[in-house]
């Protein structure tokens, strides 16, 4: 889980947080807390989430160190490879299709970018950007590690069915790679 909230002052933010981190321990899930390490520490969150804006990685590494994971929001293959090279432990990559929430980034990268990212890192890489219901199978097919969305689950009438409905495509999906790999 990736805690993303820009618009709360610090305390909010820490006290979100610190709820967060109980919630995705109980359940064994990582969180990792967007641009703020301090947070991420002071919380004991699994790592941080960097981007362009953020603290250059090899500081951020070196205020987590090495045990905790930095995450990076990429948004073409050069700037994914980029990360890799600073430290990054995974990146995420797109907007890989259209949603109104990226559009500041320019058009969608696509599917075949994200396939030749997945190709050209070794680190994990996680397709996201207007990841729905629909379009999973075709982006899990790239090699990606996995995928991450918003919107096919919290804007659905029921957010519950969704996130079911989301972890059974997975699933299907999963043992259908399985089978054709063996």
């Amino acid at each position: 889980m990736q805690l993303r909230e820009k618009d709360l002052s610090s305390h909010e933010l820490f006290m979100l947080a610190a709820e967060l981190r109980d919630m995705t321990s109980h359940f064994g899930a990582k969180l990792f807390i967007n641009d703020r390490t301090d947070i991420a520490l002071a919380v004991g969150a699994d790592g941080v989430h960097a981007g362009k804006s953020s603290l250059p990685l090899p500081q951020i590494r070196k205020l987590l160190g090495p045990s905790q994971l930095i995450g990076y929001s990429a948004h073409s293959v050069e700037e994914a490879l980029l990360a890799e090279a600073a430290g990054a432990d995974f990146v995420t990559f797109g907007p890989v299709y259209y949603t109104p929430s990226k559009t500041v980034y320019g058009p969608p990268a696509g599917i075949e970018k994200l396939k030749t990212a997945c190709l050209a890192l070794t680190i994990p890489v996680y397709a996201l950007g207007g990841i729905t219901m629909e379009n999973i199978p075709e982006a899990i097919n790239t090699g990606t590690a996995g995928i991450g969305l918003i919107s096919a689950i919290m804007a659905a009438p029921d957010p519950a069915a969704a996130a079911t409905t989301l972890l059974q495509i997975i699933d299907q999906h999963a043992l259908c790679s399985r089978s054709t790999h063996t």
